[in-house]
């Protein structure tokens, strides 16, 4: 931030459009025996004296030997001459020890060009409601980055799930700040443990991707510290070496080159002391940006390569604001070890450990949503006949698409896996469904005839054919062209079906759909054909490589005979589990809650001759069920990552209760959610976007609204039965600093779980608390406070102790600019999820 604008200055003009930000927090340090990353390639000067690890000393000394042009080289992204497939690189300065750094996208896994752990989903994670299971995850990535090369980690996503068609939902934690806050902040301990750092992304209010270069989004000042700020104020706490400024505007400014986000909020109320940088191209000034507290432009010097020196020569930019921009980075490294002269070891990667994480999280975040008659777990007959259907029964869907697609070692496919578990002795048949893929063209389809299933083309050469075909009555084809190299050209009717598009969503297909079985990239077109007659030219390239490609499709004809295998195969069985999916991505929004595709009809066909169906989502956040009452069961699996298979097989048949719990809430229909019907809450109205739900971000609008969902945050069955008694509430717990008055305002929640079903079982205890009528700010009906998870044989009991702090029972005043503790009675409610609380009492939140 510029010094010519005071804090309350800043906080003024961000109050007058209606704009928000943080509290204090302190930062935690990397321990001494982190590892660190050696200098580049060459020979350094001598290191500059220090005063020990972490000392401000060898900064200045470096800072008073760079030259301009090496202080910006260190503030912008350059093309890495040994690239490791990673995201970004930063090439160092070699005479003074300065080491290269490369920056990696990770959050569910190292995502380079090498193997790696494919974890699940943190949305999967998030659903354990396990913190120090979140920073176990943390550790797997951290571990792996630095194995695998890597020195930053552009992980994790602290935004919130705010509307349940953001195409990167499975990519964060949860509706509910508090929760979001809880996890962020260990997986950022988790990752830093391992002496790689972590940067919390994207700051701020990036919850969707449509517009997301361009969308101005508007939040009063209570919504965001209340709501979306949480995260990155926990991941701050937590010791975040840097943060990611978001692509999106931020009340009229871009969040790059926002003075009271990166200046007053973070650096000044927070603490914050590392560095900010760009998303991918999302940094749109120089003078301003810098200004601003933008420290990094990645992946490329656009504005802070050569217009940042020269605007330092013209006088527009100081060159102490460079230094300033400089020492952040420096001062990271430094904290980090990475400028130290002899640089511990990388560890070697440890896939074994990995995939036991793996393992464990996505068994620990699978959410039982439905459950009738006893469909699961299987048992008995049940278990002995099964029909597995479902294209992701025989292909594991391992992570969605974008920046967060890890590719792993090997993922074994959930069919395989209930095989295995089922045993000798059982019969397991499975039906495709629906086809992803596609069938062959007919040889003799085009006149003159061609073979399109497995073309080679060499390198060098090119291949082209031109045909007609005749559909003798108006049908739906999706068409999908399988290729290795340069995508081959398909014409119909004169149209280009697979034309290049613009940005990510040319690169960002899917972690499902855009890759074949095979590892060939896919590209697919639905199109409404007329009977008659129709002309196909296909165009492809060797290139430099050569390569393979092959045409396929499927018709009206082919979905028919996919749906009645799957029925007949249904019918055939004791008990059917039906993988779904819905394949998201980086780059664009949902248009639908639907599942796609004909899923819908496959569910209740298959339903309808075979009650006792359970079907498995493989999707990436909420998710509409008109099918749902004619199903045994449904677990919801998200994207569970390498490990899925194995993990789904295990609740499946019982040997792990499915301990997950809902972190958003399933809506009833496409129009009861927070944003249903409001086109200026999402997707924006002429470039403008309004957080109109205030405070009442997810479970808390539909508590205020009084609308009931399909399934509520924090819901999740389980094999056992769960009995809560005793509720206790008195002042105490966690408060906040009074001076010589101790500790105020924290509450002690105490209550008796206990496990009254036959079978060991595992239960997130919840507690939420009500308003304070004290407070004249808008607060939720409900807020969750603290949540336990426990596991308790049967017939057990534990006496659950939940300290309520006091940043839970405040509200941010945005005349005070601070936060404000609701005192007074307040009423604390404990249970199962957010609806279903049969445990409530009332306590006096006092100030002193």
């Amino acid at each position: 931030m510029s010094q010519a604008v005071s804090r309350r200055t800043a906080m003024r003009l961000l109050g007058a459009v209606g704009a928000a930000l943080g509290t204090g927090g302190c930062v935690a340090t990397v321990p001494p025996d982190a590892a660190l990353r050696g200098a580049s390639a060459g020979t350094p000067e001598a290191p500059p004296p220090a005063a020990g690890p972490g000392s401000a000393a060898r900064v200045d000394a470096l800072l008073e030997r760079l030259t301009l042009e090496e202080k910006t080289a260190l503030l912008h992204g350059a093309q890495d001459p040994a690239p490791l497939g990673q995201a970004g690189y930063l090439p160092g300065v070699p005479r003074l020890g300065i080491p290269a750094l490369r920056l990696a996208d990770g959050p569910a896994g190292v995502r380079v060009a090498a193997a790696a752990t494919a974890l699940p989903a943190p949305v999967l994670l998030a659903s354990a409601f396990d913190p120090a299971l979140a920073r176990e995850y943390g550790r797997v990535i951290g571990r792996e980055g630095r194995a695998l090369g890597q020195d930053i980690l552009l992980a994790p996503m602290a935004n919130l799930i705010r509307t349940p068609y953001a195409g990167r939902n499975f990519e964060t934690f949860a509706e509910d700040p508090r929760l979001t806050a809880d996890l962020v902040a260990e997986v950022v301990r988790g990752i830093q443990d391992e002496g790689l750092v972590a940067t919390v992304k994207h700051y701020a209010l990036h919850n969707q991707e449509q517009g997301r270069d361009t969308v101005d989004v508007t939040a009063a000042e209570q919504t965001l510290r209340e709501t979306e700020l949480r995260g990155f104020e926990a991941a701050v706490a937590a010791g975040a070496g840097a943060v990611m400024a978001a692509y999106n505007k931020v009340n009229g400014v871009h969040a790059g080159e926002s003075e009271p986000l990166l200046g007053e909020v973070l650096r000044e109320d927070w603490g914050f002391d590392g560095w900010v940088m760009s998303d991918r191209d999302a940094t749109h000034s120089t003078v301003a940006a810098i200004g601003a507290g933008l420290d990094m432009e990645m992946p490329a010097g656009t504005h802070f390569g050569r217009p940042l020196r020269e605007a330092v020569r013209g006088g527009s930019v100081p060159e102490e604001s460079v230094d300033l921009a400089v020492r952040r980075v420096l001062g990271t490294l430094d904290r980090f070890g990475l400028l130290d002269a002899r640089p511990a070891r990388r560890p070697p990667r440890d896939a074994a450990a990995g995939a036991r994480t793996a393992r464990t999280v996505a068994a620990a975040g699978a959410v039982l949503l439905r459950n009738e008659q006893e469909t699961l777990p299987l048992t008995g007959a049940a278990a002995r006949s099964i029909a597995v259907i479902g294209p992701t029964g025989q292909v594991p869907f391992v992570s969605g698409g974008g920046s967060a697609h890890v590719v792993p070692d090997a993922a074994a496919a959930p069919l395989a896996a209930i095989r295995r578990r089922a045993g000798n002795g059982s019969t397991v048949r499975y039906a495709l469904g629906e086809d992803l893929y596609g069938r062959p063209l007919p040889a003799r389809l085009l006149t003159p005839p061609a073979a399109l299933d497995d073309r080679r083309v060499d390198a060098g050469r090119g291949w082209s054919h031109e045909g007609e075909f005749r559909l003798a009555a108006d049908d739906e084809w999706t068409l999908l062209v399988h290729y290795t190299g340069q995508r081959p050209g398909v014409r119909l009717d004169g149209e280009e079906l697979f034309p290049v598009r613009q940005g990510v969503a040319e690169y960002f297909a899917g972690g499902l759909l855009g890759t074949a079985p095979d590892g060939m990239t896919v590209r697919r077109r639905t199109l409404a054909l007329k009977a008659g007659t129709h002309r196909l030219a296909v165009n492809a390239q060797g290139g430099a490589g050569g390569q393979r490609f092959r045409l396929r499709h499927t018709t009206g004809a082919t979905r028919a005979a996919d749906l009645a295998e799957a029925v007949n195969t249904a019918k055939a069985a004791r008990s059917v589990v039906l993988f779904a999916y819905e394949d998201a991505t980086e780059g664009r929004d949902r248009t639908s809650l639907a599942l796609p595709g004909g899923q819908e009809q496959l569910i209740e066909a298959v339903a309808a001759v075979n009650p006792r169906t359970t079907v498995v989502l493989n999707t990436s956040s909420s998710t509409t069920m008109p099918w749902l009452s004619r199903t045994g069961a449904v677990l919801q699996m998200y994207y569970p990552g390498q490990e899925g298979a194995g993990a789904t097989a295990g609740i499946l048949f019982g040997d792990t209760d499915p301990g997950g719990r809902l972190t958003q809430t399933f809506p009833a229909g496409e129009r009861a959610t927070p944003v249903g019907g409001q086109p200026l809450r999402y997707p924006g109205v002429g470039g403008r976007l309004e957080y109109g739900e205030g405070v009442h971000v997810g479970h808390r609008w539909y508590d205020a609204q009084q609308v009931a969902p399909l399934f509520p945050f924090g819901h999740g069955l389980s094999y056992t039965t769960w009995q809560y008694e005793k509720l206790t509430v008195r002042p105490g717990g966690a408060g906040v600093p009074g001076g010589a008055g101790g500790e105020r305002g924290g509450l002690r929640v105490e209550f008796t779980v206990r496990n009254t079903g036959r079978r060991k079982g595992t239960e997130v205890a919840q507690v939420y608390v009500g308003p304070s009528a004290e407070l004249k700010l808008d607060q939720p009906v409900r807020a969750l406070a603290g949540y336990r998870r426990l596991t308790l044989a049967p017939g057990e009991a534990q006496r659950v102790t939940v300290d309520v702090d006091a940043r839970a029972l405040s509200s941010w005043d945005p005349e005070e600019h601070a936060w404000v503790l609701g005192t007074g009675r307040r009423e604390v409610f404990a249970g199962r999820s957010s609806r279903d609380l049969p445990l409530r009492s009332k306590a006096v939140v006092r100030s002193r």
